[in-house]
């Protein structure tokens, strides 16, 4: 069969491709650590998985599930944003559960772009903000972030180009790759930029609570939800990653858009996910805490080898990444694969979230203490 030519315009996501070279090397018997990808190794909450096992043998368990995900969960979501953002949300009208926040970028993007239409995407930013535009036949506009603007969107310079095609803006803070986290007055400042212009402003929110004692939502700002989504996830904060469950909060009329898509594309989320997801949301604040400490660690030992490879980490950073200058002789993508075949060690290039982010290189957080220390001691 021919394949569709909107597959032309993607390409297979680098992880995809690049971790079966490194699979491969496992299978030669190379001792591979990996710190390319933020996959949490630390085990969901045991409420949560007693939870899900507790409600396996709900009747009802087996059964399709409402669209809109059950009554408790869109509750349970409900009160994190109140306990954790002091965001009032209406739980039956301003809720969208998702499997998955990636999920999200899909139906957002297909709810609201019509071919032609032009998105601002973060230059370096996430991949799938870019190749979702390009499979739904819209237009990337990138808007280029740096460590001079501590990785914030200049608007005033955004202001200035040609905006009447734009109806898209991905946002992302806390930022991946580079940790920076946004204020509130960013926030604001977002919400008067997008109803100026027109444009629907989707804040991607799954780190908010890994090594950042501030979390924040763009549904904090004044107006927001008039212009805003926000995507938000379990995958990072609870170590949920491999569950799916994310959620979409904004607007009622918004949510419905979305609602018009996901509806055709899938048959309501796994019952005993969501009791779990929902116990996972009103733990108390104490989960983090222990969470982070372990992250913190991890943290000060990653930059023990950034230093030793002479690489400079960016300052203040959140999430469960360090992202660092590489030496100025060499690239991301050669500096990377000299760790591989050199060190039997993994790391993100930072050329892959785009030209932005060359020169930098992402290590993850997502790796035992044991292994970190192992890494620093093949450095020589």
């Amino acid at each position: 069969m021919i394949q569709a030519e909107r597959l032309n315009e993607v390409k297979e996501y680098y992880f995809s491709s690049k971790l079966r070279e490194v699979r491969a090397l496992e299978a030669s018997g190379k001792p591979i650590i990996n710190l390319g990808i933020g996959s949490p190794d630390l085990p969901p909450p045991v409420e949560v998985i007693k939870g899900l096992n507790d409600a396996l043998a709900n009747t009802a368990a087996h059964q399709y599930q409402p669209y809109k995900g059950t009554t408790d969960f869109r509750n349970a979501i409900k009160e994190f944003y109140s306990a954790h953002y002091s965001v009032g949300l209406d739980a039956e009208k301003e809720i969208l559960p998702l499997m998955g926040s990636k999920e999200g970028i899909l139906h957002i993007s297909m709810a609201f772009l019509n071919e032609g239409d032009e998105v601002l995407i973060p230059n370096p930013g996430y991949p799938t903000y870019f190749s979702v535009t390009k499979l739904v036949g819209a237009e990337p506009v990138f808007y280029d972030l740096n460590g001079q603007g501590n990785w914030l969107p200049d608007l005033e310079s955004l202001a200035k180009k040609d905006l009447s095609k734009v109806k898209l803006m991905w946002v992302n803070y806390p930022h991946m790759p580079t940790g920076a986290s946004a204020t509130k007055k960013v926030f604001q400042d977002l919400v008067a930029f997008a109803k100026k212009y027109h444009i629907l402003i989707v804040n991607d929110n799954p780190y908010s609570f890994i090594l950042n004692d501030h979390p924040i939502s763009i549904l904090e700002a004044e107006g927001a939800k008039e212009v805003a989504l926000e995507l938000n996830s379990l995958s990072k904060s609870f170590n949920m990653a491999g569950w799916r469950i994310g959620m979409l909060c904004g607007n009622e009329d918004n949510l419905n858009s979305v609602l018009k898509v996901k509806s055709n594309m899938d048959s309501g989320m796994f019952f005993p996910l969501q009791a779990g997801a929902a116990i996972a949301l009103r733990l108390p604040k104490e989960w983090f805490n222990e969470l982070n400490t372990i992250y913190g660690t991890r943290k000060k030992l990653v930059l023990e080898l950034a230093s030793k490879l002479n690489c400079i980490p960016e300052k203040d950073q959140t999430g469960m990444f360090v992202w660092a200058k590489v030496p100025l002789d060499t690239t991301s993508e050669l500096f990377v694969d000299r760790l591989l075949h050199t060190y039997d060690l993994f790391a993100t290039p930072g050329f892959i979230f785009g030209d932005q982010g060359e020169g930098y290189i992402r290590f993850s957080l997502c790796t035992t203490e044991e292994k970190i220390k192992e890494a620093i001691n093949r450095i020589k």
